[in-house]
């Protein structure tokens, strides 16, 4: 299993809705809207690093009113 956050920047007054949204998708363990330079945070896992870019790529950064994203792995050292 990868896990990974999943920064994101919205458009202005969209980050509610974008959390809302993402929330909605398979995978996604919490999305959450917050404040500072990025606007949701989101945890999300899948069984694969293939997995896990297929579904920020065709899921997540199709929502609505996201302007930029940044994909952060979790590592266990």
């Amino acid at each position: 299993m990868v896990q990974a956050y999943i920064l994101i920047q919205t458009e202005v007054g969209k980050a509610s809705s974008v959390a809302d949204e993402i929330g909605k998708i398979p995978g996604v363990v919490q999305a959450e809207d917050v404040t500072g330079p990025y606007d949701v945070i989101v945890r999300a896992q899948a069984d694969t690093v293939d997995d896990l870019g297929r579904m920020v790529v065709a899921k997540v950064q199709q929502v609505d009113g996201i302007t930029r994203t940044l994909t952060c792995p979790v590592v266990h050292l």
